[in-house]
């Protein structure tokens, strides 16, 4: 483990990639198991910061130490530093509070236990996806494969072909988004023969490539909104229980009568 870490993190200069990676983790993990306990009412664990009874959400706390890790980050020259792995751990930790409350930002609405809270979570994982993929060597549209020289010839794509390489792979993860299928588009990012695969598959029914591309009634359709119920919707219902499982299940939706919940 140690010659590992010494090789392929400190060595292939990924230290503060994988201090940032291992703290945001840490950082999600600690503030659902808070919020859990206070959602809980557990009497011997700390509740919510209300300062004069205004509730400070842990958004805030996360942006402070986002501009910290930052700062400390770009003021570091050494990047194998200790101190730059420290910048880049309290950078992950920001992170990992601010996207906890992804969904209350973009809405700007206390969702946090609603079905659209939900987003959250997602944006974490999509976060730790994309950064464990950077972890472990891969790069956003094979840039950085090209343009890294061939370490027995020392031959370099040119640019024409990097550029014409990226674009294609960023047309195929479009195009792989617009058929609904977020998670093959955004790794596909990285891992190229997922959105290959993506751009060539039937779309989700309810995405914007169907809307556009599919007729109401279609052979299309029909085989589209058939594999949806074979293996989307019991894939989905897997997805929604692990995310229960570790963020929490949400509060059931209020029943709105006429004059309101």
């Amino acid at each position: 483990m140690e010659s590992w870490f010494a090789h392929d993190i400190v060595d292939a200069g990924r230290l503060r990639l994988f201090t940032f990676f291992v703290c945001m983790i840490a950082s999600f993990a600690f503030i659902r198991f808070s919020v859990r306990m206070i959602r809980a009412e557990v009497k011997w664990w700390p509740g919510n910061v209300t300062p004069g009874g205004l509730h400070i959400h842990h958004v805030v706390f996360g942006l402070v130490l986002m501009c910290v890790g930052g700062i400390g980050g770009l003021a570091v020259e050494d990047g194998r530093s200790g101190w730059a792995a420290l910048a880049a751990g309290v950078f992950g930790v920001g992170t990992g509070l601010v996207l906890d409350e992804f969904a209350l930002v973009l809405r700007l609405d206390d969702v946090y236990w609603s079905e659209q809270g939900r987003l959250s979570v997602d944006a974490i994982f999509v976060a730790v996806a994309v950064t464990g993929l950077a972890l472990l060597g891969f790069g956003p549209l094979d840039i950085g494969a090209m343009l890294t020289p061939d370490p027995d010839d020392g031959y370099r794509t040119p640019l024409w072909g990097v550029v014409l390489t990226a674009a294609i792979n960023l047309a195929l993860a479009v195009i792989t988004l617009l058929k609904g299928k977020t998670w093959t588009g955004l790794i596909g990012l990285f891992v190229t023969i997922l959105v290959i695969f993506g751009a060539l598959r039937l779309a989700r029914p309810g995405s914007p490539w169907a809307r556009w591309r599919y007729k109401e009634g279609s052979r299309k359709m029909a085989r589209a909104v058939k594999r949806e119920r074979r293996w989307r919707q019991p894939l989905n219902r897997a997805l929604v229980g692990f995310q229960n499982a570790v963020a929490g299940r949400p509060d059931p939706p209020q029943v709105k009568g006429p004059d309101g919940p």
